[in-house]
């Protein structure tokens, strides 16, 4: 039975939202393949594909059909419109479905070699039952990917005057809809609860300094996400409108300091099913 539960995904799926989300996976899809290191002909299950850019890459790699699972409608749609453009649409099956209920056959339990899931589990309100379920896909000796975020990581040098407030304010606002902000530090111990021998975690850095050409794609990737929070965070009452865009501000004069930073990394942990 599909488990249909509410989304926490606070972000939504407008068009601003979707071109955030295709910069991003521009940003971070190189060295995630780098980690995952998929191998030709793996059979492997995407959870949360979005757009399904870094899907298709593997999927290059392996010359094999990723199945991707999505459950936001939009999502699906600018997926299939990107893997038509691109002449791609064979590279990926994207499957309408929910995390909690995998849209798997009968006999596609326990078959792929690689489950894999990005900034997933933090919107979850049981990430627990999503990594049983990615477990239950994969073959005996199968490697279950987990790669999501741990806020707590977050620092700009120098200090941006209003954005750690604003920050907070943030991961208040995804603590008050169930999600956990700081999932990344506990991907390991999901992978060893669900059945999976942890065999590996590393963080993945993401930031830049000013100078390098990626450095106002990063600020500016966080300004939108921010910003695409921003009804959750003001009508809570978690910060006031003026504070929150004036962080905002506050970001974008940050952002031409020539010696600005932008420190982050994502937690990327890595477990063996065991037959």
């Amino acid at each position: 039975m599909n488990r249909q539960r509410p989304s926490h995904y606070i972000h939504g799926s407008s068009s601003e939202e979707q071109r955030r989300l295709s910069t991003l996976n521009e940003l971070i899809n190189h060295s995630s393949f780098e980690q995952m290191n998929p191998r030709r002909g793996e059979k492997v299950l995407d959870v949360g594909s979005g757009l399904g850019q870094f899907a298709r890459m593997i999927a290059r790699a392996t010359g094999e059909r990723v199945i991707g699972v999505e459950r936001d409608r939009d999502q699906i749609e600018e997926c299939r419109r990107l893997g038509k453009t691109y002449g791609e649409e064979d590279l990926l099956e994207i499957r309408p479905g929910d995390v909690y209920s995998l849209p798997l056959s009968v006999d596609e339990w326990g078959t792929f070699d690689l489950a894999h899931a990005r900034f997933v589990l933090e919107h979850l309100d049981d990430p627990a039952v999503a990594v049983r379920g990615m477990v239950r896909a994969v073959r005996p000796g199968g490697r279950v990917v987990l790669e999501d975020d741990d806020h707590d990581l977050l620092r700009l040098w120098p200090e941006c005057s209003g954005a750690d407030e604003l920050w907070r304010a943030y991961c208040s606002s995804q603590l008050a809809l169930g999600n956990d902000p700081w999932i990344g530090r506990k991907l390991t111990a999901l992978l060893h609860a669900a059945g999976a021998a942890p065999s590996r975690a590393t963080w993945v850095f993401f930031g830049a300094s000013a100078g390098e050409p990626t450095f106002p794609v990063y600020v500016d990737n966080l300004i939108g996400l921010l910003r695409g929070a921003r009804a959750h965070i003001v009508d809570q009452g978690l910060i006031d409108e003026g504070l929150f865009e004036g962080g905002l501000q506050s970001l974008v004069e940050w952002k031409k300091r020539p010696e600005a930073t932008f420190w982050y990394a994502r937690a990327w942990a890595e477990g063996r099913v065991e037959g």
